[in-house]
């Protein structure tokens, strides 16, 4: 009987352990964000689909995968956005597989829409021939994020980006994509704890400073590229390229 205790106290401790190392995932992420240290993104995914194993209870899995969800989400965009279309195909199979798991379980069903838009959009990004398919699929889900959850920031990104990207013949609309990024940054913004050392909050204001670009808005790209330079000072993108870039182009 002593013995079985022991081993459930050891249990607990272990679980307990793995929880406190999994909560470092955030910040190394972070870390790779700013410093644009992709190598150290993918050990990071990679490791955590490793360790994606059966818990109790299991919400706790759950969670797991969301968390994970959201780092393949990140490194998949930086994929396509670099030529990497097959390793990019590669970890979508294995983000995809990942949505399966907490849709069928009904684990937060706002954020699991909302990674299927993303999911389907990049479908798009690797054969541009099924946009007339998965386009409708991406502006369902991304509907579907929204209205089971208003407050989900990340729903209203999703619907901005189809929004941004789709053409305006079939109804997208930079200036109304920008609205929603916006509304996103709003509702990030009420949880000042929960966006500390957050990739997701740097990257929507530096999407919502190049798509100020992309309309010709220089001043207001401006104003918020100076906003993640003192929210973050050493975001190296920002910091080393994009501002540069824009003063530069202000200065023509």
């Amino acid at each position: 009987m002593e013995r079985t205790k022991y081993k459930i106290a050891v249990l607990i401790v272990i679980f307990f352990s793995s929880l406190a190392v999994k909560s470092n995932f955030k910040a190394d992420i972070y870390k790779s964000y700013i410093y644009g240290d992709m190598k150290k993104w993918k050990q990071i995914i990679d490791k955590m689909e490793k360790d994606k194993i059966p818990v109790t209870p299991q919400s706790a899995q759950s969670a797991f995968i969301m968390e994970l969800l959201n780092y393949q989400y990140g490194y998949i965009a930086w994929c396509l956005g670099t030529d990497r279309e097959d390793e990019a195909e590669a970890y979508l199979d294995l983000a995809e597989e990942n949505v399966e798991i907490v849709e069928e379980r009904k684990f937060n069903l706002s954020m699991v829409n909302g990674y299927k838009a993303a999911f389907y959009g990049y479908r798009i990004g690797l054969n541009n021939f099924k946009a007339p398919f998965y386009g409708k699929k991406s502006f369902k889900c991304a509907e579907d994020a929204i209205n089971l959850n208003k407050n989900n920031p990340f729903g209203y990104i999703q619907y901005a980006n189809i929004q941004f990207y789709m053409p305006s013949t079939f109804g997208g609309s930079k200036t109304e994509a920008i609205n929603y990024y916006k509304k996103a940054e709003t509702l990030m913004e009420q949880n000042k704890q929960e966006i500390l050392n957050d990739w997701n909050y740097i990257n929507l204001l530096a999407t919502i400073a190049n798509s100020y670009v992309e309309i010709n808005q220089l001043e207001k790209a401006k104003l918020y590229y100076e906003k993640i330079l003192k929210v973050e000072p050493q975001c190296q993108w920002v910091k080393n390229t994009l501002y540069p870039q824009l003063l530069k182009k202000l200065k023509e």
